[in-house]
């Protein structure tokens, strides 16, 4: 079965409220899954020094003039930046600093993302986001890498990733998601679980589109985006524990995002809004699930939804616009960032985003 079909199956049975297959589960027998677990074992003692926490870079960002934008940040420990010791080093603090750079207006980030989360915990971040920022204007989601690792049923996280982006649509707010990222570029787990790991987190990664898609978000496919780089510059691709980014893994990622965020926001330059996709360019209109299969191939391809004819839905499901947005250059900040709101930390580098 191909991936786009797999995808499609997940995403159904999440939308139809049905248990599917744990990510462990059909692919591997008994004798499989205990070489599965001895794997896993020994990448766990390989894995370096755990850190302590994440930093806290809730706060305003920029040194514009304005109504802040306001920026909420869902997800998992690679949205709430394990593996950076400074706030500006968090993909929302770069995002935030690149809106705020690009834009001329403060942004405000409300980060709600829980080190260790599931897909199952983004209800609860969001509710807790709300008691804070009734409207956002965008929330940015990072999800999906504890799904796969604690063998959590696809569908189950599938379906509450949809629920979460259908919640947020119907404020009013702009969802982007940056889908589970390729576990099989991470170099303590050996072989046959990273072989695996890439699978599932490939195929979650794929359903994910699907479902934010069919709920009105879009996403951006992170895939192996710091994977070929690891092997050249393990020590500055990763942080001390082998397995979250480092400040410059995440920059990477942020980079991915920005341009997804700024068209979100409607404030991307010449490549946002509804230009029209470059098939030179390997951009295209097609079926939904088609869409995501190609997205998880190539880290930093945005998946939303469009129309056809003015029909949203086609014989193979809904349409999709799969694009490949250039990252415009961000300009200098102008001074220094504006003041933080009393308790929340400022990024003290705007340019971050550019590099």
């Amino acid at each position: 079965m191909g991936r786009a079909r797999r995808a499609r199956r997940i995403a159904a049975t999440a939308a139809y409220g049905g248990g599917g297959v744990a990510a462990a589960g059909a692919a591997i027998g008994a004798l499989g899954y205990g070489v599965i677990k001895a794997e896993a074992a020994l990448a766990r003692r390989l894995i370096g020094t755990p850190f302590d926490d994440s930093p806290d870079d809730n706060g305003v960002y920029g040194a514009g003039r304005g109504t802040p934008y306001e920026v909420v940040v869902l997800g998992d420990s690679s949205a709430a930046g394990m593996g950076v010791d400074h706030a500006h080093e968090t993909v929302g603090a770069i995002v935030a600093s690149g809106v705020a750079a690009l834009t001329g207006r403060p942004v405000r980030l409300t980060n709600r993302a829980v080190v260790g989360a599931e897909s199952s915990d983004l209800e609860r971040q969001l509710a807790n986001a709300l008691e804070e920022v009734l409207s956002p204007d965008v929330v940015l989601v990072m999800i999906g890498a504890n799904d796969v690792t604690h063998r959590i049923d696809r569908s189950a996280a599938v379906r509450h990733l949809e629920q979460t982006v259908r919640r947020i649509r119907a404020l009013g707010s702009e969802v982007v998601v940056g889908t589970c990222p390729d576990l099989g570029t991470i170099q303590p787990i050996q072989q046959p679980l990273r072989a695996l790991m890439q699978r599932w987190s490939r195929d979650l990664a794929a359903a994910q589109t699907v479902a934010v898609v069919e709920a009105g978000g879009r996403t951006v496919s992170l895939g192996d985006l710091i994977g070929p780089e690891f092997a050249a510059a393990p020590h500055e691709m990763f942080s001390k524990d082998r397995f979250h980014p480092s400040a410059t893994g995440y920059a990477r990622a942020a980079a991915a995002l920005l341009p997804s965020v700024c068209a979100a926001l409607g404030v991307w330059g010449a490549d946002t809004g509804d230009r029209a996709p470059e098939p030179r360019r390997g951009e295209r209109v097609g079926p939904v699930a088609v869409a995501a299969g190609q997205a998880v191939r190539e880290a930093g391809t945005e998946v939303s939804p469009t129309e056809v004819a003015g029909q949203s839905r086609g014989p193979r499901g809904r349409w999709a616009v799969l694009l490949r947005r250039r990252p415009d250059v961000v300009p200098p900040a102008a001074g220094p960032a504006a003041a933080p709101a009393a308790g929340r930390s400022v990024v003290d580098d705007p340019g971050a985003a550019t590099r």
